[in-house]
């Protein structure tokens, strides 16, 4: 399950971890207009760990999702 908020300044999206137990903490992703960051509350250290990505970055990532090993470099169409 999730949900899609938008903010003055972001689109906030959290995904909710449902099935069977163990479940993991809800993920919360800002997207930013320079950025998207990733936050996970952290149970063993009683605290939210945030994951900041570049746009460049999450290109990449978006597109690593969908190709096999390998080692690769996007072109900037312009």
């Amino acid at each position: 399950m999730f949900s899609i908020e938008h903010e003055f300044d972001a689109t906030v999206v959290t995904l909710v971890d449902e099935g069977a137990a163990p479940l993991g903490e809800d993920v919360v992703i800002n997207a930013f207009e320079e950025c998207v960051t990733l936050s996970q509350y952290d149970p063993r250290n009683d605290k939210v760990q945030t994951i900041t990505l570049t746009m460049s970055q999450l290109r990449d990532l978006s597109a690593a999702l969908n190709l096999p090993e390998g080692v690769y470099s996007l072109e900037e169409n312009t």
